[in-house]
This record gives structure tokens, C-alpha cells and sequence, in this order.
């Protein structure tokens, strides 16, 4: 007795398997047509600085953080959502591409992941590097249009939806209606700018410096951006600048939340910026539907509260918020034809 084999995503091909890439300054994500997430890493790189060649890449450089030959240089190809070093992008983006793409007899189409303000310049710069590693067509889908999707807003309702996307290193944040974008804004502020502002507050206070990992842990152990129901408090090993010593010090979530309210207010302001030149009907129906947060930067304590009180608006946090951007340009990747209004497309090069 035969058993029947399930029919391929609408769209896919035999052999080949569209990719989605949500390239963002902190973590890359890769989604693979009919096959879900499959790549979910930092976006670093270990560059041997006398040859230039890669030497790890993904989780494999984070690893190597701080801990590295002088030989070897551990770097982030993006900043603030935009890339920075094209040739170092191109060989992660490439690393990334051959781990998960299935076959090379196809080369699939790509649908890869924008902020709202990125110029055409920095917009062609990944559309180049998808196209490099691989893509027969690119398409590009904004951000926050992608985590609305993701988020399993109703995109094509008449009704205004809207979206804060807190990524790591840009804030995008969108009203959506009818299909389309009614308004955007992207702020080159996110989650690098908070473990930054934690390592110079500790420093400032203390006297003593921080590693990037160790102001990424504090903000994940105490952080929050609204008062607590009970304060945390955490250990902080660093360097003591007056003696080069290590020294350990306390620290609880209330100082932690003094250091980050510079970004936190920044964020906050930008959100209130598309909200006051929303059109009135659109506004009228953000009273009811209220905001939506993605993005990993939603994870710190508090979000939802301090836009409740700030924008006097309903304000949920997505399930799964950090995923929100790559499940929505892959549920554009897996159903192609629904969807396609909502991707703009870069000409296809000869193949």
C-alpha cells in the first residue's frame, strides 16, 4: 500500500526552494520555502585580518568575542540596520546562504528584509549581495510590514494596523492599512544602543568597563523601561579603570533603567511622531486595535506599560516577537502569489 507524499508549498518548485533573509544588525534569520526557520544566528563575523578570509561566522564568532588572537577580528558587517562592509556582508550572507540552501541546480528567488528609511544606495547594496549568493530575483519587504505579517495583523483590513518594530539596531514603526504602508518612520535606534548605554552608564557610575556580552547580559537580567513589581539586582564583573583589576559590583534594575532612558525616550518620541500625522479615520481605529511590539528589543521588561502610558493606546507584545519579521517574509515566500502586492522587485539578472 502506497503512502501519499504531501504536495509542495503553492509556488515551489521540485528542486528549488525560495529563501527569505532577514539580514538585521544583530541576528540574520533564514527561512526556507515550505521548510520554516532553519537559520537563526548573530550577524558576526571572524575575519582573519591578514588574509581576509572568514574565519567562523554566525554563533560560531560570537563564541570568539573578546577571546580572539590579535590576528583575528571579530566584526559586525551592519550597522544601524545598514551595511557597512560590503565585501565581509557578502562573504556571512554567502556562508549563511550554502548552509541551508538545499540544491544548486535552482537558484531561488529571495525575499529579503529592509527598515523603512534605508536610501536606494544602501537598498541596493543587499539586493547586490543576494544576488551574489545566489538569488535569481530579489524582493524586498519592509520591515515592519513583514513583522505585521508576522504578528498576524489583518494587513489588508480597511482597518489601521499598527507595528513598533524594536530590532537591534534600528526601531521601525509603521501604520498599515489596506495592504499597504499609510505611514513609516525607522529610527537607527535599537537593542546595541541599549547594552551601550549600559556599559557607559556602569562605567560613568563605577569606574569600571564592560564587554559588549556583559552589557547584553545586565540588560537581559534587570532591564526594563517601566518600574517593576519587585526590582531586580544582578553582579557585574568588569575591569576597574584605575587599577586594570577585575571587580565586581551590584546592580539593580532601577540604575539600569536611568542608563537606558535616553534610547527608551528616543524610541518612545518616534512612535508618538507617526501617531500625530496619522490621518483621524486611521487614529480612530488605533484607539481600538491599539499597537503592536516585535522584534527581539521587545523582550525588555516594561515595553507594553510605558507605551500604554505614554500614547494612551491599547499595546500588546507579539508571540514570539523576535521571530515576527523573518515568519512574515516567509509566509511571503511560501504563498508568493497572495502575498505579492506587498514586495517590491529588483529586475532579474541573466542566469
Amino acid at each position: 500500500m502506497s503512502t501519499a507524499r504531501p504536495s509542495p508549498p503553492r509556488g515551489a518548485s521540485m528542486l528549488g526552494r525560495d529563501l527569505a533573509i532577514d539580514l538585521g544588525t544583530t541576528t540574520t534569520q533564514v527561512h526556507v520555502q515550505g521548510r520554516g526557520v532553519v537559520l537563526d544566528e548573530p550577524t558576526l563575523v571572524a575575519v582573519d585580518t591578514g588574509t581576509g578570509r572568514l574565519v567562523a561566522a554566525g554563533a560560531a564568532a560570537h563564541e570568539m568575542l573578546g577571546r580572539t588572537p590579535q590576528h583575528v577580528l571579530t566584526l559586525r558587517p551592519l550597522s544601524d540596520g545598514v551595511i557597512t562592509d560590503s565585501e565581509i556582508t557578502e562573504q556571512l550572507l554567502r556562508h549563511f546562504v550554502e548552509r541551508v540552501r538545499p540544491t544548486r541546480l535552482v537558484r531561488p528567488r529571495t525575499v529579503v528584509c529592509l527598515p523603512s528609511g534605508v536610501s536606494a544606495v544602501e537598498r541596493r547594496a543587499l539586493e547586490d549581495a543576494a544576488m551574489r549568493c545566489g538569488a535569481r530575483r530579489v524582493f524586498a519587504l519592509e520591515e515592519a510590514m513583514a513583522a505585521a505579517i508576522g504578528a498576524g495583523l489583518p494587513v489588508e483590513s480597511a482597518a489601521a494596523s499598527m507595528v513598533v518594530d524594536l530590532g537591534g539596531g534600528t526601531t521601525d514603526v509603521a501604520v498599515i492599512s489596506l495592504g499597504g504602508v499609510v505611514n513609516a518612520r525607522s529610527l537607527r535606534v535599537g537593542g546595541d544602543e541599549v547594552a551601550e548605554a549600559v556599559a557607559d552608564g556602569v562605567r560613568q557610575a563605577y569606574d569600571l568597563l564592560l564587554g559588549e556580552r556583559s552589557a547584553e547580559q545586565i540588560t537581559l537580567a534587570v532591564g526594563s523601561v517601566w518600574p517593576l513589581a519587585e526590582e531586580l539586582v544582578t553582579r557585574v564583573r568588569g575591569r576597574d579603570l584605575s587599577t586594570g583589576l577585575p571587580r565586581t559590583v551590584e546592580l539593580g534594575s532601577e540604575e539600569v533603567r536611568r542608563m537606558i532612558e535616553p534610547v527608551t525616550a528616543q524610541v518612545v518620541e518616534v512612535v508618538r511622531s507617526v501617531l500625530d500625522v496619522c490621518p483621524p479615520e486611521l487614529s480612530g481605529d488605533l484607539i481600538d486595535t491599539g499597537v503592536t511590539l516585535t522584534g527581539g528589543g521587545a523582550l525588555l521588561r516594561g515595553w507594553a506599560e510605558r507605551m500604554r502610558h505614554e500614547l494612551g493606546v491599547p499595546v500588546r507584545v507579539a508571540d514570539d516577537p523576535q521571530h515576527a519579521v523573518i515568519r512574515g517574509a516567509g509566509a511571503c515566500v511560501d504563498d508568493m502569489g497572495a502575498l505579492r502586492q506587498m514586495l517590491t522587485r529588483r529586475p532579474a539578472m541573466q542566469a
